[in-house]
């Protein structure tokens, strides 16, 4: 009785239509063992629910399916929140290193649209930003990009959150 409640639970999840996940890439990984080769796949999903959240998730299994299914359960556990402006774009300019990959980030007008590639321009979409630059540098790995991306989205901030740091109100910093 107990496994058919959680079943239909981890069914929900999967099929929950306010998430949206994109693979970037599977990777087909192979590891010599004594009596041969032992084939596995290895996912990289990008989980977003376009309105501020995102997360970028890796699966490894023996059948590409498994290694998705793997790396959206990963995504959603390591989902994170990102500010946007009114334009549905970032607050400020940002930069982040992951690996050798670095990744730039800088607020665009509207109507600019995403202006980024690979891995990046997924993790902005997914995350619901309409206006931005960005610019991958160093690496063209996939997972690393995605992870500098992620990185570059949780180190922003609003005003608001500036002046509730350093505690002076908020009409004091458009001074």
């Amino acid at each position: 009785m107990a496994k058919e409640r959680r079943s239909k639970a981890a069914r929900t999840l999967e099929k929950d239509p306010e998430w949206q996940e994109r693979v970037v890439q599977t990777r087909r990984v192979t590891k010599v063992v004594k009596g041969g080769k032992k084939l596995s796949f290895r996912a990289i999903v990008i989980v977003g629910n376009e309105k501020g959240q995102v997360g970028v998730g890796v699966g490894k299994a023996n059948d590409v399916s498994g290694a998705v299914r793997k790396g959206v359960a990963d995504g959603k556990k390591h989902l994170i929140t990102v500010p946007l402006t009114r334009a549905n774009s970032i607050p400020h300019p940002t930069r982040a290193v992951s690996g050798a990959a670095s990744v730039l980030m800088r607020p665009a007008a509207p109507g600019t649209g995403v202006i980024a590639g690979g891995a990046v321009r997924t993790v902005l979409e997914l995350a619901g930003v309409k206006n931005v630059l960005a610019k991958q540098l160093g690496s063209s790995s996939p997972l690393n990009n995605a992870r500098a991306a992620v990185a570059a989205l949780s180190s922003l901030r609003t005003l608001s959150q500036v002046a509730q740091e350093r505690g002076i109100p908020l009409e004091q910093l458009y001074g």
